[in-house]
């Protein structure tokens, strides 16, 4: 991805099986500093190399789990917390949605990307799971939300989203055209995020003054029922959703007990600690219930080390005894998983170790707060418990994308395959099958336009940060520009790919009156069918220039 940056590493798979571990060892581009573990030590020099199918085959197994820890600190744990701070501080629904939601959306993408970014031989991987994850979310996603219930896109924000995300397109392209970019280059292309997110605002603001005024027009003029029905409120305005909340309350309202109960701080710990919801596990189907206790050890670990607040619950997910236990976990995984351990054996002046500070620190306040607290009133700064849950989240989604980046690497050297392709497959499909899955089924429940938004809103952010964040990291580090090398054909193949089918939706949309239909969904799925297949013909050299 980056100048005089050939991945050396990848020439190991031409030698003798008994010279590649050496070869590991002493070529600058196998050692990755980022990660826990060198999957390239691992395979080509812990195993014999008899064994290397089994090993691979344990790799990707291991890469699931991976996406599973990605998808569920995501989800469970930073989009919560990123909640809970978008109502401290009370933003409006379009701020908090393109900016802190955004972030939570696309978090495994985002800090994917920014993992990429950090080595040159792996860069590659960014720019296929961004662009890939772009035409997978564009194309499938959409095609799949227009399969399962047919209906009319709101008109100006689709071409809103379409238009802002066809310009990162372009500008990403001619960055990857150029081969370099420059600092002020890499903070326009963040500031075009900036712009977008006004632009959100501001029409949001107007069409809600269209609202009120012709909402006070309808009162004036009550015999007129036409008045109201106007191409303004239908080109923002979604069917009724109930809010997670409402239903939260309503769902723990129904089970709560008639006569006043207080847990002991033993029974609240226990509980807090408790991932499977008895309530639930009855209602789900077997195939939920196998992937629940699978990922069980790894959700109770997450609970008790990262805190969770809920501003929809009654008691804001106030667990004293558990709160009081994260004050000493969340400090140790911050030391001991930021950049993938680094400072984990940092020594404050040589001699006192980092980690037993933030160890007798976090027991200090943990001891604090325990005394001055009760099991059923949270105290004023409970807030500050979602700024730690989301930085501890934080770190442990960019620790996990950092093996994820590391991992898809060594598979990369492995199988002789390029780290576009790995990205635009394998990284990408990770990161965004799990919108997939939500944006289905928001679908089902009578929302298509909330999944539509979602499939075009988030890509626009994670296209934008993951670029230009990686980038700017990338300046920070080398105090340099940013030099690009094209990945050859299939990085052209992407750019064109998603360019096209921005440019088709743009078009065949509007022609067909905003409405998305099945043929429209079949049409998008049958592209992504007929790029993939162009995709990895070029990456095997069966389609190339001449």
């Amino acid at each position: 991805m980056f100048q005089d940056s050939n991945d050396k590493c990848d020439l190991v798979m031409n030698l003798s099986a008994a010279d590649r571990c050496a070869f590991v060892r002493n070529t600058p581009d196998c050692n990755m500093e980022d990660g826990f573990i060198n999957y390239l030590h691992v395979a080509f020099c812990l195993l014999p190399p008899s064994l290397t199918p089994l090993t691979i085959t344990l790799c990707m197994i291991w890469l699931l789990f991976l996406f599973v820890i990605l998808g569920l600190t995501a989800s469970k744990f930073f989009c919560p917390n990123l909640s809970a701070i978008s109502t401290s501080l009370h933003l409006t629904h379009n701020v908090a949605g393109v900016t802190l939601l955004a972030l939570g959306n696309g978090a495994p993408d985002v800090f994917s990307a920014i993992a990429a970014f950090s080595h040159p031989h792996t860069a590659g991987l960014a720019v296929g799971a961004l662009f890939g994850a772009g035409i997978f979310v564009t194309t499938v996603v959409a095609g799949s939300v227009a399969l399962v219930k047919p209906f009319a896109v709101a008109s100006r924000p689709f071409l809103r989203d379409v238009i802002f995300y066809l310009v990162a397109v372009f500008w990403t392209f001619l960055m990857l055209f150029r081969g370099t970019t420059a600092l002020g280059e890499t903070l326009g292309y963040l500031g075009l995020y900036v712009v977008y997110v006004l632009t959100v605002i501001i029409s949001a603001y107007i069409y809600n003054r269209q609202k009120h005024s012709m909402t006070s027009s309808v009162q004036r003029e009550a015999h007129d029922p036409e008045v109201y029905h106007s191409s303004d409120s239908s080109d923002y305005e979604d069917v009724p959703c109930p809010t997670a909340g409402s239903i939260q309350q309503e769902f723990e309202s129904e089970y709560r007990p008639l006569l006043p109960y207080s847990e002991s701080t033993s029974q609240i710990l226990l509980s807090s600690l408790n991932p499977v919801d008895n309530r639930k596990w009855r209602r789900k189907s077997w195939g939920w219930r196998v992937f629940k206790v699978l990922k069980t050890p790894l959700e109770f670990l997450l609970l008790l080390c990262v805190p969770v607040v809920d501003p929809d619950k009654e008691d804001r997910n106030w667990r004293r005894p558990l709160n009081c236990f994260h004050l000493v976990t969340a400090p140790m995984v911050l030391v001991l998983a930021f950049q993938s351990g680094m400072y984990g054996n940092y020594m404050i002046q040589g001699q006192f170790p980092l980690w037993l500070l933030m160890l007798l620190l976090g027991l200090f306040l943990s001891a604090i707060v325990f005394c001055s607290t009760t099991n059923e009133c949270p105290p004023r700064y409970h807030t500050l418990f979602a700024v730690l849950g989301f930085m501890v989240s934080a770190v442990l989604i960019s620790a996990a994308a950092s093996e994820v980046v590391s991992l898809l690497h060594m598979l990369g050297v492995a199988l002789s395959l390029s780290n576009t392709v790995l990205g635009l497959t394998l990284l990408a499909w990770g990161n965004s099958i799990g919108d997939c899955f939500s944006d289905i089924t928001i679908a089902r429940q009578g929302y298509p336009r909330m999944a539509i938004a979602a499939c075009f809103g988030g890509i626009i952010f994670n296209m934008l940060f993951g670029v230009g964040v990686g980038s700017l990291l990338q300046m920070v580090k080398t105090h340099s520009d940013v030099q690009f090398e094209s990945q050859g054909l299939l990085t052209w193949v992407l750019t064109g790919s998603l360019g096209l089918s921005l440019v088709l939706s743009f078009v065949i949309v509007p022609l067909s009156r905003f409405h998305l239909d099945r043929r429209y969904g079949i049409f998008l799925i049958v592209f992504y069918a007929i790029f993939l297949l162009i995709a990895l013909l070029t990456e095997f050299g069966l389609i190339h220039f001449g």
